[in-house]
Formats: structure tokens, C-alpha cells, sequence
């Protein structure tokens, strides 16, 4: 009678832990069901929410340079470069000014200005479709002035914590005017341009602007500027620089120097 007893305790105590484990398992299933919905509920709130933030502002940089020399020289220089950029999904327009006035000794020595309108579309993580429109106005080049027009391809072929490399390339159409004898010459140019920049410490980094323009047909003709700068950071929003640039036309019209080259302590503000 004890044997049989014993058996019933064993086999009562089997099928206890049998059940247990089968209760284990439909409360896996259970959870893991919830989970999964609980991932989809998630998924559903973020795609409903609104776009970034960062993606609806409008980013500013500008750059304020100005020299004035008084006694035996009497000179003034004032640089401005300023660029304004909004960006939305996978659009990005940009806005830019890049001018400088000079005068010594009560004359006008330089005054010249470049504006440009890019918008970008990307295309893949790195490479982005632009559209260009640019402008430029320089009273000392033997021109009254260059406008150009069209669509390329802008690259991003490095893009580290501290180094950033980005490579562009288009087809345009052009415009230039003689100033002396009001000339209107259009052509079909190309246009390279790379911007390099390196964060060599935390509040210092060095930039570097690239760009060469030339007329497809007449290579002789082109372009080249750039812009080399040092930028030490000492806030969030305000920033100090040394830069120079390099301004340099191969068949200046006139008698007008092929080179114009200047040197600017500037103070930087993004906002």
C-alpha cells in the first residue's frame, strides 16, 4: 500500500511540474506578444510626431571683419561673409554673401560682392543633387559683372569627428559683362569646388574653401578663389578668426591685375 502511495505522490508531482512548465511557455508567448505590440504602438507615435527641431530652424553664420588705419596711412577695410541655411526632410537651401570694401586715403580701393543660392536634395547618404544661382559684382575686375546658373553634384567623401571633406561639381550657364565696353559674353562653364574642414582641438579648427570656374569652351578663361581660415571658439555663438583669401582671374579684362588677395581678423557669430 506504501509503494502505491508513493507512486501517486511521484506521478502527481510529474504532472505539477509539467504544468508549470507549459504555464512558463504561454507566459512567453504572452509577453512576447505584448512586446511586439507595444514596438508597433511606438513606432506608430514617432512617425506621428513633428520633424526635429534642428530641422525647422534657421541656421546663421556671419562674419564680421574691420581694419581702420589712422596718422600716416588712412586706410579702412570692411569684410562681410554670411551664410543663412534652412533645412526640411531631405531639402536644404542655402543662402551666401561674400563682400569686401576697401578705401585708403578717402578712395575707393575695392568693392566687390558674391551671392549664391544653392538648394540640395539627397540623393543617399552622402551624395546630394544641387541646384546653383550665383552673382557677383567686383568693381576693380574689369567686369560689371558674372552670373551663373545650374545643376550638379555635391559629394561627401570624408566625415569624421574631425575631419569633414565635401566635393562638388557642376555644368552651368554663364554670363559675364565687359565694364569698358559692355559686352555681354554666355557661355556653357564648369565648376569645382571642395570644402575641407579639421577640428585640430575642441575650440580650434581650421577651414578651407576651394573653387575653380572655367569656360568649357575657351579653358584659358577661368576662375579660381579661396579661403583659408583659423576659427578659435569662446562661446557658443561667438567665434574669432584669421583668415585670407584668394580672389585670382587668368584673363582679367582692362588692365585690371589677375590677383586680388586679402587678409581679415574677423569676429564670427552662429546663431
Amino acid at each position: 500500500m506504501e509503494k502505491i502511495l508513493l507512486s501517486l505522490l511521484l506521478f502527481s508531482s510529474l504532472l505539477l511540474s509539467d504544468e508549470s512548465i507549459e504555464d512558463k511557455k504561454l507566459k512567453i508567448i504572452e509577453t512576447k506578444q505584448k512586446i511586439a505590440s507595444l514596438q508597433k504602438s511606438l513606432q506608430e507615435l514617432e512617425t506621428s510626431l513633428p520633424k526635429k527641431i534642428e530641422d525647422k530652424k534657421i541656421k546663421t553664420h556671419a562674419e564680421f571683419g574691420f581694419v581702420n588705419n589712422k596718422g600716416n596711412t588712412n586706410s579702412n577695410t570692411l569684410t562681410l561673409d554670411a551664410k543663412i541655411e534652412k533645412a526640411w526632410g531631405k531639402h536644404n537651401l542655402s543662402f551666401l554673401v561674400d563682400g569686401e570694401y576697401a578705401s585708403d586715403e578717402g578712395e575707393e580701393t575695392k568693392n566687390k560682392y558674391l551671392l549664391e543660392l544653392e538648394y540640395d536634395y539627397k540623393l543617399k547618404d552622402r551624395l546630394y543633387f544641387e541646384y546653383l544661382i550665383g552673382y557677383k559684382y567686383d568693381e576693380f575686375s574689369g567686369y560689371n559683372y558674372q552670373a551663373y546658373t545650374g545643376p550638379g553634384l555635391k559629394y561627401i567623401a570624408i566625415d569624421t569627428k574631425k575631419h569633414k571633406l565635401e566635393v562638388g561639381n557642376n555644368i552651368l550657364y554663364a554670363i559675364d559683362e565687359a565694364e569698358d565696353t559692355k559686352e555681354k559674353y554666355d557661355y556653357l562653364s564648369y565648376r569645382a569646388k571642395a570644402l575641407y574642414s579639421w577640428q585640430i582641438l575642441e575650440n580650434l579648427k581650421f577651414e578651407e574653401t576651394l573653387t575653380y570656374r572655367t569656360d568649357i569652351s575657351k579653358i584659358d578663361n577661368y576662375f579660381l578663389f579661396s579661403k583659408t581660415a583659423l576659427i578659435s571658439k569662446i562661446t557658443d555663438i561667438f567665434s574669432v578668426s584669421l583668415s585670407y583669401k584668394v580672389d585670382y582671374v587668368n584673363e582679367p579684362k582692362s588692365d585690371t591685375k589677375r590677383t586680388d588677395r586679402t587678409t581679415t581678423a574677423n569676429l564670427i557669430a552662429d546663431f
